[in-house]
């Protein structure tokens, strides 16, 4: 009886399992390889084994969900038409390895994601056509290289940077792409698609990061290079000190390097003369001084004392090469001081030239004009006035001065290609950019100040910037747009009173240094941006 028993269980145990098959969902109608659902809610998780094709028409789900179709792995099409979905989830066509036609037509899509079509290696035409997308996320494509057909016409596509990737894909792809317009941007509105090429789309940008603030006052900033390395130096005014730092290349950081002490520092200015280092110190009290850098004692030396007579007031302090010989001068703001330039004789610098007195002059700008050598002097008490070098007589002769521009601090000068501006500015009103048309300097661009103290145009790379502070609000950061032949904002910068700005490059990387009077020093990286990756 036990032998029966075991006999008759191995028999139930080896018994075919007939599993019960799925039947057509309600609200769907099926034939012996088509489904066709009308008006459901939400997508059915079983259908017959043997469907062959599947269809929704009308139907009320809001999204294809990842997974949707995992139990219908026999499906060879797949169509969607008037429904009222608006996304596609990733991996929503999971399990369906022999798709080969899919069709998401007439719908509200507005959203895909970028993995929605993961896993569909055989599909050979895909429709998009008629719904309401305005973008494709990056490589949604990716992976799909059956494709012979792809149809997004009737949507309303962006031809910006997020579908440069698209443009690219069209151009290497043997699949065939139906003529697409587009809705936008204004410079590609109304052209197709189909016409553009990678090249049509400028989606390089930047932006300035903050990267390493310094916990000190400042109010002038200049960066140089001696020997190998590369410094910078700040002037702070409150501590009487000239701050160097040294870039550290194992911590990637600004580090201190030395120190020149002073009192009430306004200006350290650098100069490389035949491989010696100078600092030019200007200071409110107690006189101004030039330091030489001894490079056996690792330190730096006082070498020279400026002529207090005619400096009384330093205010700016700027460095040049005439002929091959070396110059700096010295704006004076005091109403019995010289604005004076000094020449380098080998051994010391000796006063060259004062050019005038009484005029309490706030800024001194060094440039070239038509490949002479001029210099402009910004002074509370008259418009800014323009000297110009006199190769016979070796010393600056005053041209003429820039009409309706009283009040100007300060004038810096930058160049586009072979055109040269200045950005003029002033504390309260209106800064200017001012472009030379070979006989004087016409307004460009007005930008309202509100307690400027510095408009300074940087340049990095083939990127031009002015950068306007603000003791008051923001300081904002303007890019120089070519097309317009103006400034454009770029990006607002929370600095408080800010006094000056200096661009330094290492190890391939590019930094904005910018001094605070009233807070911390900051330094900014400047970061490339790929809109297209985005």
């Amino acid at each position: 009886l036990q032998g029966l028993r075991l006999s008759l269980f191995l028999i139930y145990m080896h018994k075919p399992n007939r599993l019960k098959q799925p039947r057509c969902p309600a609200s769907c109608t099926c034939t012996k390889d088509n489904a066709l659902c009308e008006n459901i809610r939400s997508v059915p998780h079983s259908f017959p084994p043997d469907v062959f094709s599947l269809s929704f028409l009308k139907s009320g789900f809001t999204q294809i969900t990842g997974g949707s179709f995992l139990h219908s792995p026999a499906l060879h099409l797949l169509l969607f038409t008037a429904n009222t979905f608006d996304s596609i989830d990733e991996d929503a066509f999971l399990g369906l390895p022999h798709l080969e036609y899919l069709f998401i037509e007439n719908n509200k899509i507005a959203t895909i994601s970028q993995y929605a079509f993961r896993g569909l290696k055989a599909v050979i035409h895909l429709s998009l056509a008629y719904n309401n997308l305005g973008t494709l996320p990056k490589d949604v494509f990716k992976g799909m290289d059956a494709l012979v057909k792809v149809d997004l016409k009737g949507n309303n596509l962006e031809c910006d940077c997020k579908l440069k990737w698209l443009v690219e894909w069209m151009h290497t792809t043997n699949a065939m792409v139906d003529q697409i317009l587009c809705s936008g941007p204004l410079l590609f509105q109304g052209k197709l698609i189909n016409d553009l090429v990678p090249g049509s789309f400028d989606c390089i940008t930047a932006e300035f990061a903050s990267y390493q603030p310094l916990m000190f006052e400042s109010i002038s900033v200049e960066s140089f290079t001696f020997g190998m390395d590369t410094f910078v130096v700040f002037a702070q005014p409150f501590t009487g000190t000239c701050s160097f730092l040294e870039w550290d290349h194992v911590e990637t950081v600004f580090r201190t390097y030395d120190s020149i002490q002073s009192t009430s520092t306004v200006v350290c200015k650098p100069m490389v003369i035949d491989n010696q280092l100078f600092i030019f110190v200007a200071q409110l009290f107690g006189g101004s001084h030039i330091y030489k850098r001894d490079i056996s004692a690792n330190k730096f030396i006082k070498i020279q004392d400026i002529d207090i007579l005619k400096i009384r007031k330093p205010n700016d302090i700027e460095t040049f090469l005439i002929d091959g010989e070396s110059f700096f001068v010295i704006a004076d703001s005091s109403k019995a001081g010289y604005t004076t330039v000094y020449k380098w004789n080998g051994y010391g610098f000796y006063s060259h030239q004062s050019l005038h007195l009484w005029y309490r002059d706030t800024d001194v700008e060094y440039l070239e004009i038509s490949g002479k050598p001029h210099l402009i002097l910004a002074s509370s008490s008259q418009r800014p006035v323009i000297y110009q070098w006199s190769k016979s007589l070796k010393q600056f002769d005053r041209r003429t001065d820039i009409p309706e521009m009283e009040d100007v601090y300060a004038v810096k000068h930058f160049k586009v290609k072979s055109d040269l501006f200045i950005c003029l500015t002033r504390f309260i009103g209106d800064s200017k950019v001012m472009r030379w048309d070979g006989a004087m300097f016409k307004e460009v661009q007005t930008m309202p100040s509100r307690g400027s103290m510095v408009f300074q145009p940087v340049s990095i790379g083939n990127w031009q910037y002015a950068i306007l502070g603000s003791d008051y609000s923001l300081t904002q950061v303007y890019q120089w747009d070519l097309k317009r032949g103006q400034f454009v904002h770029f990006q607002d910068l929370n600095i408080q009173a800010p006094r000056a700005f200096s661009v330094v490059s290492i190890d391939n990387r590019e930094f904005l240094l910018a001094s605070s009077f009233r807070g911390k020093t900051q330094i900014y990286e400047h970061i490339m941006i790929d809109l297209s990756n985005n």
